[in-house]
């Protein structure tokens, strides 16, 4: 099984933040792939298994951002 979300992240600028988000988010069990769009905030999260949202967002505010909404 393999599930897709994407989220909005804000607070993003610059390349070193698409890698901070990208580490914190590939070091949740089950993620498989991290894809960011800096320009957007568009950040898609492909796991093996379902993720909680308040799992991505722990991840997200690690990395010193935050998910929108």
């Amino acid at each position: 099984m393999s599930v897709t979300t994407t989220y909005t992240v804000t607070g993003m600028h610059c390349g070193h933040c698409v890698s901070s988000v990208t580490e914190e988010l590939t070091g949740v069990e089950g993620v498989t792939a991290v894809d960011v769009v800096l320009d957007s905030g568009a950040v898609t999260v492909t796991s093996s298994r379902e993720l909680t949202r308040d799992e991505v967002s722990a991840a997200v505010t690690e990395a010193g951002y935050e998910l929108a909404g």
